[in-house]
């Protein structure tokens, strides 16, 4: 029976996520890039996504996180969590449990505000004090399927043991994505 449970609930998983869209995204700032895929970002229900931040100076960030996107009047609200591969440039790897979550409002049919932020204590991280996730900004729709945004990002990763702290992004950005 648990066996039929769990095939039913992975089906269901794999059916609701089949109708959503594919989304790639890049934002490039001063001194750090992140590239982010999604499926079912944009529409209600479960959202799987994938991201690599990385720091001109201060290492990468892995991450795979999974949402859910919830309609809240105009907005949509999405939370979560991440599992994270996190690579600081001076100090050891370490591996993390974000939660979190975001909020999108799209102002008009073209232009939308958004912003969403994940965090991870000392508790849920193998080597670090904590793991924070920061970024809001304003989105453009040029045309279906293409989009443009800005905003800022934050990602810190807290030093435990004498290591140092490392901001792998802090900072505006610019962005691009396409969505099939």
């Amino acid at each position: 029976m648990k066996k039929l449970l769990l095939a039913g609930a992975c089906a269901a998983f794999f059916l609701s996520t089949a109708a959503n869209a594919i989304s790639v995204h890049g934002q490039a700032g001063e001194d750090y890039t992140n590239v982010q895929v999604g499926l079912g970002t944009e529409s209600t229900g479960l959202a799987v996504t994938g991201n690599w931040s990385r720091s001109d100076h201060n290492g990468e960030v892995y991450g795979l996180g999974l949402g859910l996107n919830v309609p809240v009047g105009p907005l949509m609200a999405t939370v979560g969590g991440k599992a994270l591969y996190l690579n600081p440039e001076n100090n050891d790897d370490d591996f993390a449990a974000a939660v979190g979550g975001g909020l999108r409002w799209p102002v008009t049919e073209r232009i939308s505000l958004y912003g969403e932020g994940y965090y991870a204590p000392d508790s849920l991280t193998t080597g670090s004090n904590s793991y924070y996730e920061a970024t809001g900004g304003v989105r453009l729709d040029v045309f279906r399927p293409i989009s443009v945004d800005a905003g800022y990002r934050y990602v810190k990763v807290e030093g435990e043991d004498g290591n140092r702290n490392s901001v792998v992004a802090d900072g505006p950005y610019v962005g691009a994505s396409v969505s099939f």
